[in-house]
């Protein structure tokens, strides 16, 4: 990382794991990848005064069109990564060397007519549920170490929850 880039500071965003009832964890495969797939889970910026639940709420349902969740818990820390240096620069403006996350574990209670990926400005171009512990082979590798984080603190529990 350039001396400039660790000038800048981390973007804040929330996210959501949401699980569905059978313990699969929604991801998206984005639309702005070079190349191959790049699944993720809904992610985004906070708003200015916006509180974290409400961010994440708001974020899942810009991305997915999903409203029917219920919060089961949030992360117990903030959890950082770093741009990719052929990165710093060109995303978000330029503004911000990677993100800092607060990321919610939430339910999903509505019915799957309700995913709607192309409700405001698409970022996703297909879904599906996945096992909590495929979420590390599926994400970039920049972001790699913060998905195994979030299956470190959120795994048992998706794992307990979900019915057989």
């Amino acid at each position: 990382m350039t001396k400039a880039a660790k000038d800048l500071p981390y973007r804040p965003c929330v996210g959501v794991m949401l699980m569905n009832e059978r313990g699969g964890v929604f991801v998206g495969s984005r639309l702005d990848r070079e190349a191959g797939e790049a699944w993720q889970m809904p992610q985004g910026g906070i708003d200015k005064g916006e509180d974290l639940e409400e961010a994440a709420r708001r974020e899942l349902f810009e991305e997915t069109g999903i409203r029917s969740i219920e919060i089961l818990t949030q992360s117990r820390n903030w959890l950082t990564y770093d741009l990719p240096p052929e990165l710093v620069g060109k995303a978000w403006k330029g503004n911000y060397r990677g993100q800092t996350q607060k990321w919610f574990l939430a339910r999903f209670t509505g019915a799957e007519s309700e995913i709607r990926l192309d409700l405001h400005e698409p970022e996703f171009e297909a879904w599906k549920w996945v096992e909590v512990d495929d979420l590390p082979k599926l994400i970039v590798p920049f972001k790699r170490a913060l998905y195994e984080a979030l299956v470190a603190e959120f795994g048992d529990r998706v794992r307990a929850i979900a019915k057989p």
